[in-house]
């Protein structure tokens, strides 16, 4: 047993550099910006592989099992990129002269929308990068979830025509920049986040204490 676990592991660090070696060589025949986008999903997929991140887990693990170490994880990608996207837009500011993106509108669709996709990411008990990630992993379970996920996604592109004409279009946009100027905004997404910060941990002290 414990050789054939030795020759398990041997075959995947075999696989794994003949892997790397057919993606170099992929990645040398493409154009540049095909090349960068493939070379950072491959990373980005390792990263989430290894960390076993998985918004599932964030909003699973501190209710069931007082666990918030997924969630922290969040919350500190939040706060990260609070800091960083005032910075990123004033470069684009001062590069091309225009922010590049867009603020979408904020109504009953996104709260009924965040309400179905977390019910079938906890059903199917991956979220959309957690489904690829395990697909490649070799879940079965995993490949007839992303079939469904294709199958929702193509009907809600085919029907986000009357989505939005009835719902979206007329819902109200909020940025907080054009409320409370960018300082003021980011402290206050920030403050946001430590009070979630503070209540997910006091909630999963005495979820613990309970179990």
């Amino acid at each position: 047993m414990i050789n054939q676990g030795k020759n398990d592991r041997l075959w995947q660090y075999v696989g794994g550099v003949l892997l790397i070696f057919v993606l170099v060589l992929i990645i040398s025949r493409m154009a540049e910006r095909s090349s960068v986008n493939l070379l950072f999903g491959v990373l980005f997929g390792f990263t989430l592989q290894r960390s076993r991140f998985c918004f599932v887990s964030c909003a699973r693990d501190p209710v069931l099992f007082g666990n918030t170490r997924s969630v922290n994880a969040l919350l500190l990608s939040l706060a990260i990129m609070t800091v960083a996207f005032p910075i990123i837009q004033n470069i684009q500011l001062q590069s091309i002269g225009k922010i590049v993106g867009q603020v979408h509108p904020v109504g009953i669709h996104t709260a009924v929308g965040a309400l179905l996709f977390g019910f079938g990411m906890v059903i199917a008990g991956a979220c959309a990068s957690g489904t690829l990630m395990r697909v490649g992993e070799g879940y079965l379970m995993q490949v007839i979830v992303l079939i469904g996920f294709l199958i929702g996604v193509l009907l809600g592109v085919l029907n986000f025509g009357w989505w939005y004409d009835r719902f979206i279009a007329e819902a109200p946009v909020i940025y907080l920049p054009q409320y409370f100027g960018w300082i003021r905004a980011v402290i206050f997404q920030l403050g946001v986040l430590l009070v979630l910060y503070f209540f997910i941990k006091h909630y999963s002290s005495r979820k613990k204490i309970k179990i």
